[in-house]
């Protein structure tokens, strides 16, 4: 999810500590492909994709985001966003991004050394926890330790517990688990039986809200 479409709480996303997660169930492991659409106040604003190649336990996994926000028919909003993410025996292991970001463009790359986690960013170095994963969404087994933010390399201050509530997607589908991410962010996350990724709503900083739907 991008953080900031003006506002995506800035603070959102950022920080460290997990209050640990139990799995959905058996891992078996991520589509080859994940594509949603991007709704900012239910208004399509752009795609998300994931492709996965490789093996199930240590998958490569590129990450393309497009978004444009408009105010009637100009263009106030331009958002891209690139992330090549590397596992290897079901635990992360590097990632690099780059996004643009209306005109900011911010680069992140991070990989997990024997002592923890190496993040570089535009503004320095961060040295997490080892276990840490990037707050990407797609596999909520990662939610049970510290994460980061993806786009700007910084440790993320919140908490996730699964609910047994509220099982029907933004886009009306049932799900198997929903994970409520709080804290500095505000974010909830969908998965189907498999433990695939089936949606996300956040909301942003200045109160409107954004939606993922499988496409």
């Amino acid at each position: 999810m991008p953080q900031t479409l003006e506002g995506l709480s800035r603070r959102a996303l950022i920080g460290c500590g997990l209050a640990l997660a139990a799995p959905i169930g058996a891992w078996a492991g991520p589509p080859r492909r994940l594509v949603f659409g991007v709704y900012r106040n239910g208004v399509h604003i752009g795609e998300h994709q994931m492709s996965f190649d490789g093996d199930p336990a240590a998958p490569l996994v590129t990450t393309e985001v497009q978004m444009l926000v408009k105010l009637g028919p100009v263009p106030v909003y331009r958002y891209r966003h690139h992330a090549v993410e590397r596992w290897r025996d079901g635990r992360f292991a590097s990632l690099e991004t780059t996004t643009d970001a209306n005109g900011k463009a911010q680069k992140v790359e991070a990989q997990r050394q024997a002592g923890g986690v190496v993040i570089e960013t535009g503004k320095g170095r961060i040295s997490a926890p080892a276990g840490t994963s990037p707050f990407t969404h797609w596999n909520a087994q990662a939610l049970a330790g510290p994460l980061f933010n993806p786009q700007e390399g910084k440790l993320l201050k919140v908490t996730a517990r699964r609910r047994t509530d509220g099982l029907t997607t933004p886009g009306g589908r049932a799900a198997a688990a929903l994970w409520s991410v709080r804290g500095e962010a505000e974010i909830d996350d969908w998965y189907d039986a498999d433990g695939a990724w089936l949606a996300l709503k956040g909301k942003l900083k200045d109160g409107s809200v954004m939606e993922y739907r499988r496409v």
